[in-house]
């Protein structure tokens, strides 16, 4: 079971699609503004609930690992139809974003926003491991004025009062944005806005209860998840 599944299984097959690139482009000249929901720069890439394959929010789908399809998004990486050495579990999330990203930097060129948030979100949990788990994270965040928005993204009830993307520097390092913007060929601004936008939802998706009782299994599946891309790639701290 998995916490994170849901999420990261509609971010690699967003990344993972031909299209995006000509559906969702990135570097293009946006607005940059505080969103609500699913927001802008992530709400391009999951459809919303208001499509029939759309990713909605409020609904928190624990199943099997097998439930999300990750063996299908397996098999589209590495071009067979079964999992060879990819792990099972939470683990195998970190294969695949690690897929996801390790075959981008081998393809060459850009893709589009589905590519832009699938390098976004090893950089939210590892923002997230670094200031104490979960609880850490969320204490951080509240004690630097976003109370009320921190409120929402645990509320099961309530959509995500998501950040502003002009003061995600005082959670992310501008190095950071630096880094994600040249291998993905998106311009900082849409690299601030989504890092707004996806932060509270994997707040969301780790507090499916709408409080901390899962905060030991949402702890474990980062690390696993981060565990797993840095022996993917190597890259990741």
């Amino acid at each position: 079971m998995s916490l994170l599944g849901n999420l990261v299984s509609q971010v690699a097959r967003s990344a993972m699609d031909p299209e995006d690139r000509q559906r969702n482009p990135v570097n293009q000249r946006i607005n940059p503004r505080r969103t609500g929901g699913l927001g802008d720069i992530l709400g391009s890439v999951l459809g919303g609930g208001t499509q029939p394959s759309g990713y909605n929010p409020q609904q928190y789908e624990r199943r099997s690992d097998n439930g999300f399809g990750l063996d299908d998004i397996i098999g589209g990486l590495t071009g067979a139809n079964q999992r060879g050495g990819m792990s099972a579990g939470a683990g195998g999330l970190g294969d695949i974003l690690g897929g996801v990203l390790g075959g981008q930097t081998t393809r060459g060129g850009f893709g589009g926003k589905g590519m832009l948030v699938a390098f976004l979100m090893p950089m939210v949990l590892s923002w997230i491991k670094r200031n104490g788990g979960l609880s850490g994270a969320l204490s951080k965040i509240t004690g630097m004025g976003y109370e009320n928005q921190a409120r929402s993204w645990m509320s099961n009830q309530e959509v995500n009062d998501n950040l502003d993307p002009n003061e995600i520097t005082r959670l992310f390092d501008e190095s950071e944005i630096q880094q994600v913007a040249a291998h993905t060929g998106a311009n900082e601004m849409e690299v601030r806005q989504g890092l707004a936008e996806l932060l509270p939802e994997v707040m969301n998706q780790l507090t499916p209860n709408g409080n901390l009782e899962n905060e030991p299994e949402a702890n474990e599946e980062i690390d696993q998840i981060i565990n797993q891309l840095s022996n993917r790639l190597g890259t990741l701290k």
